[in-house]
């Protein structure tokens, strides 16, 4: 990973390293050594084939340190992604990977599933103390028992009949499993737990690889289903939905009705179906088929179309993901589809209508629209669509408050616009210009001097680079100002020019761009800036002006002069020059009366700005001493940008247009951080991603924290913020489609050998990466399966980055990558379209992946963030207040003491009872209520298909009641259930007195905010200790916001609970007396009370009440 300064001032962000196997353990194969997230991720010290080896033996030991295992941690070299850090990479020998399955092998069947549990995998068994076995799995040939050998045991004991079986689980979701020493060297993608018995036994294995892992899940499921009936499934399942669909379009290509069509046709037919496929495989695939049945033609029949498009455009992921759904059946109903698109893409509001829609528009076949039936292909193409992009469209169009003050929002601005290479020699074009507006910049530069022909131009002073007319420039600007924004554009004037060619530049600016420019003067009494929706359409000029009582027609000011940092730098001007600093210039006043709301103003200090600096005036600082500030002035440095704008312009260093990190100066708070546009990469990336988030608009809200007048933030926090609920981001990383060969790569083949970077980019606690295994030779659909977890301190300031690279690089590893703000991450399955080194859309190019984001400790939009999640066994941490010192303002804090205590036993109480829930469910933290509920249902069935448990949702906390005699198990899910009922309904009916409790201390504290430092002065207090006083008063009050907030939010994630519970028990008819019955009865009021306490619930009912009928 790039240093993010670029230049190398900057310490690197400590991200956290990937262990990777070493150069003399790279050939050995999954069982030899200990492998990356994704394999097994067990260490061969924790292996054994009869006896068990527990981790603490001596021979564990040794392995263990000649091992690349998991603790033996090997540096890899960082990488920079587009920008190298100039290291030299570590030379790595030829490695051949064996996969545990054929590459060419497909699975789209169950059939295929089945044969490949009949010919057997190895498989690791999980035992408790830590103990894990090698056993070779293999599925009997009449698919009546699952057997396992070596063992000890007699060979009829070492076996499970299927029959017995009650639940296949994935993940590492059971006792054993999470009692296991290896629980966290073992990877979540690989393993699976057959639970059977009428005490339901757990077997815990963990599979070589995923896709070996959705093998055995799949198989075992489908045959947990048909039972005997099995083969007759498979037999009838063959004239499936694909067969018809494949049919009529070779049907329709064959006009002829020859039976078969020409090989081209048929490769153009398959290019159609799947674009992203390469012309020479498709046909080097049919040409296989011929050869291998010696057919002399080159014609294609029906079947073998059939079978290259089987072959070639089936994704193994897909169908996997398919079949959990289908209820093993060849295509996905109504129902099942409404199932899918709640519980996992968590779409609100869905009914049988929405499933339909969704049919129609994505199924390919006849067949399947007509009956309302989603095949896999029609299921891949609703995967592969706009719906499923990662990205939310609701931020796709303006979606923030646009109504507060200028300064409370981050700008996209452009340092020095006119340049479209370096800062010293390179040619200045109005396309710069063009460019960046259409790109959603709202601030651009204009350095102008005296040209010839009594005409301004635009140039980097003192420098190389060529000049472009002013006048050409400001048509330019006036042309594309509001093409892709109707809010403000600031142009940043830096005027080196004499009095005479000022009047043309003012001549200019009038005539071109007229009433456009903001001319109205602010007001003395006015604390803040105007909004965006204030100066919608306007044209603000940001530059030197004369003093107020100025009358004459021109004035002097200080010069303004970047340029001239650079020409310093680069030793080419005179001593005496580099002394200018404070040079002044003249000014001419109606040049001066155009900037109004963006005066320029040299910065001294920051006690200085807060008691002399206006609304309306504006620093810049350059990159280096903005650094300064973040660094020895966090706190100030933050302050001081609530009221003011702030800009930062690239270090005079960077003759080359490198750019510096943006988020350096974002989490300060600064407003307007100038890029250099004509410089791809990471920070590029990094800037246009940032602005994609609220319709690429070009002004973004800034967070909450760094708004509010009184609240605690601190830029270089490596720790939660206050106030803040930290939120935990789940990404599996899980295919990839079509990666290109780098474009900059040297003289190799078109194969690529992919591996993935996911980084977080914000505030120093939340910057990481995590890196996937890499997959050799296949860059056409690599299959990953890995899942990351990180921990989010500050979402607002978040940025989440897929980099996509080739591990067997000549000159250039950069395949890919795509920027995306944490707040418009979509949960769920989603396809991320992957961007070039300019930022052009790669075609067909994707990675597949899963997003989960939960919370860690209440809090965050509960249709988006999933549920509470519980990190381990930790003890309970409570809000912290600070002592100030002044006794009146401790005594007024101290009374929050005990409520804030108690609402943090609530939201823990609550959010504990949830985690043991889902794990008594099978389910992992990552796991919705929806999802349990789902998981549970068939638990909840007797042999005869009676329910054994109902759920009475007459009452506000649905209870579940008793139909019949239950197994332990279940009663301990009732227990478990009704603990979680318990929490949830005492947190709704305790959190507004506490909540009230809570504000009554926050508005008490607040009456001294004004006086506090008299009072402070009163009570003795000075210098630092002054200063600390006024700065624990802040933090408190930030707990107090912060922990209300998380009261309310927890309240609302108890709502929303309640929703899902109701929702799923009436998808999977396991409501007492059914949803009709439901409609009006003596429980009238009673339900309506319960509406009110969960909106939308009444709707849902309607929705399936309808449906019923």
């Amino acid at each position: 990973m790039a240093e993010f300064g670029e230049d190398g001032r900057h310490p690197p962000v400590n991200f956290g390293h990937s262990s990777v196997p070493s150069d003399e353990t790279a050939g050995k194969t999954h069982c030899e050594v200990s492998v990356l997230n994704g394999d097994c991720g067990i260490s061969e010290n924790m292996m054994c084939s009869d006896t068990p080896l527990t981790p603490g033996s001596r021979a564990g030991a040794e392995n263990a340190n000649s091992s690349a295992g998991l603790d033996a941690k090997v540096d890899l070299p960082r990488r920079s992604s587009i920008i190298k850090d100039g290291r030299q990479r570590k030379e790595r020998k030829k490695t051949v990977s064996f996969s545990s399955m054929p590459t060419e092998k497909k699975i789209s069947r169950v059939s295929d599933c089945i044969s490949a549990m009949v010919d057997g995998s190895e498989l690791k068994k999980v035992r408790s103390n830590s103990r894990v076995y090698h056993r070779y799995f293999l599925l009997d040939a009449d698919m009546q028992s699952l057997r396992w050998e070596p063992t000890k045991k007699e060979s009829e004991k070492a076996k499970i009949d299927v029959k017995s079986i009650k639940e296949v689980r994935t993940g590492k979701n059971t006792d054993t499993f999470r009692t296991n020493g290896t629980y966290d060297q073992i990877s979540e993608d690989c393993a699976f737990s057959v639970i059977f018995g009428e005490n339901y036994e757990s077997l815990d294995l963990v599979a070589n690889t995923a896709d070996v892992a959705n093998i055995w899940v799949t198989g075992l499921r489908y045959l947990i289903s048909y039972g005997k009936h099995t083969l007759n499934m498979i037999e009838s399942s063959q004239n499936n939905l694909r067969s018809s669909w494949l049919s009529d379009l070779f049907d329709e290509e064959d006009v002829n009705h020859n039976r078969q069509i020409a090989i081209c046709a048929a490769v153009q037919l398959i290019k159609k179906l799947s674009p992203g496929l390469k012309n020479v495989k498709v046909e080097q695939k049919f040409k296989e088929i011929h050869k291998a049945q010696d057919k002399s033609g080159s014609d294609v029949t029906k079947e073998e179309f059939a079978e290259v498009f089987h072959d070639l455009c089936t994704r193994p992921e897909i169908y996997f993901l398919f079949v959990q759904f289908s209820s093993n059946k060849e295509f996905l109903d109504t129902k099942d589809l409404m199932i899918f698109l709640e519980a996992e893409q968590g779409m609100a509001q869905v009914s049988e209508n929405t499933s339909l829609d969704v049919i129609h528009k994505y199924e390919p076949s006849k067949e399947g629209r007509l009956k309302g039936w989603l095949s896999l292909d029609g299921f891949s193409n609703y995967l592969m669509s706009a719906e499923c992009h990662i990205f939310d469209p609701e931020h796709k169009s303006v979606c923030q408050d646009m109504n507060q003050p200028l300064s409370h929002y981050y700008i996209n601005a452009s340092h020095n616009t006119y340049l479209i290479e370096d800062q010293f020699r390179g040619p200045s074009d109005v396309t710069g210009y063009i460019r960046a507006l259409k790109m959603g910049c709202r601030c651009v530069e204009l350095d102008v001097w005296d040209g010839p022909d009594n005409e301004p131009v635009i140039y980097t002073g003192h420098t190389m680079t060529s000049q472009i007319v002013f006048r050409s420039v400001i048509d330019v600007i006036n042309k594309y100002a509001f093409v892709a924004s109707e809010f403000p554009l600031i142009l940043c004037v830096e005027n080196h020019c004499s009095v005479k060619q000022q009047k043309l530049m003012f001549q200019h600016l009038k005539k071109i761009l007229g009433d456009r420019i903001h001319v109205d003067p602010p007001k003395a009494e006015d604390c803040y800036l105007p909004s965006p929706s204030e100066l919608k359409g306007k044209i603000l000029l940001k530059g030197k002006k004369l003093d107020t009582n100025c009358t004459a027609s021109e004035g002097e000011v200080t010069d303004e002069d970047e340029g001239a940092e650079m020409s310093q730098r680069m030793s080419i001007e005179s001593a005496e020059q580099q002394t200018n600093a404070h040079k002044k210039i003249p000014l001419l006043k109606d040049l001066s009366d155009l900037v109004t709301l963006c005066k320029s103003v040299e910065f001294k200090d920051f006690p200085t700005s807060f008691q002399k600096q206006k609304p309306w005036e504006l620093c810049s600082f350059n990159e280096v001493f903005a650094t300064r500030c973040a660094c020895d002035f966090p706190g100030d440095f933050v302050n001081y940008n609530k009221k003011f704008l702030a800009r930062v312009y690239p270090s005079p260093m960077r003759i080359d247009s490198s750019n510096m990190n943006p988020q350096d100066f974002w989490k300060c708070g600064c407003q307007i951080v100038a890029m250099n546009y004509q410089t791809p990469g990471l920070m590029m990336d990094l800037n246009i991603g940032w602005f994609r988030q609220n319709g690429n608009c070009g002004y973004v809200l800034r967070p909450a924290i760094m708004r509010e007048q009184v609240s605690y933030f601190s830029a270089n926090t490596k720790d939660s913020v206050p106030g803040v609920s930290p939120q935990l981001l789940h990404i599996k990383i899980i295919s990839g489609q079509n990666f290109p060969k780098p474009k900059g790569s040297g003289a190799k083949g078109d194969v690529v050998d992919p591996y993935v970077y996911v980084e977080i980019h914000g505030i120093p606690a939340d910057c990481a990466e995590q890196r996937t295994k890499t997959v050799h030779q296949n860059g056409d659909n690599p299959l990953f399966d890995e899942s990351f977890e990180f921990q989010i301190n500050l979402p607002e300031l978040v940025m989440v980055r897929f980099v996509v690279l080739d591990d067997d690089y000549i000159g250039d590893e950069f395949i890919g990558q795509y920027t995306i703000p944490f707040e418009c991450l979509q949960p769920g399955f989603r396809h991320v379209p992957l961007q070039s080194l300019t930022g052009e859309l790669l075609p067909h190019t994707l990675l597949f992946v899963h997003v989960a984001i939960t919370n860690r400790r209440g809090g965050g939009k509960p249709h988006k963030r999933g549920l509470s999640v519980r990190k381990g066994k930790r003890s309970r941490e409570y809000a912290s207040m600070r002592v100030l010192q002044i006794k009146a303002v401790d005594e007024v804090f101290k009374t929050a003491l005990l409520p804030l205590r108690e609402a943090t036993d609530l939201r823990e109480n609550m959010q504990n009872a949830i985690m043991s829930f889902k794990e008594l469910c099978g389910l992992s933290a990552v796991a919705n209520l929806k999802q349990c509920i789902l998981a549970l249902s068939p638990r909840l069935t007797g042999p005869d298909n009676s329910p054994l448990l109902l759920f009475n949702l007459a009452d506000q906390y649905p209870n579940l009641e008793l139909q019949g005699l239950l197994p332990e198990v279940l009663r301990k899910v009732v227990t478990t259930y009704d603990m979680m009922m318990q929490t949830s309904k005492t947190l709704l009916e305790s959190s507004d007195g506490l909540y009230e409790r809570i504000l009554q201390t926050q508005k008490a504290a607040m009456e001294f905010h004004e006086n506090l430092h008299d009072l402070a002065v009163k009570e003795g207090l000075k210098g630092r200790k002054l200063h600390k006083a006024v700065e624990s008063f802040t933090w408190n009050i930030t707990i107090l916001k912060g922990q209300g907030d998380l009261l309310k939010h927890a309240r609302s994630e108890v709502q929303e609970n309640l929703k899902q519970i109701h929702y799923s028990a009436l998808t999977c008819n396991l409501s007492k007396g059914g949803a009709a019955s439901r409609s009006s009865d003596s429980t009238d009021s009673k339900s309506r009370r319960s509406m009110e306490a969960i909106p939308e619930k009444a709707k849902v009912e309607e929705e399936l009440t309808d449906a019923e009928k």
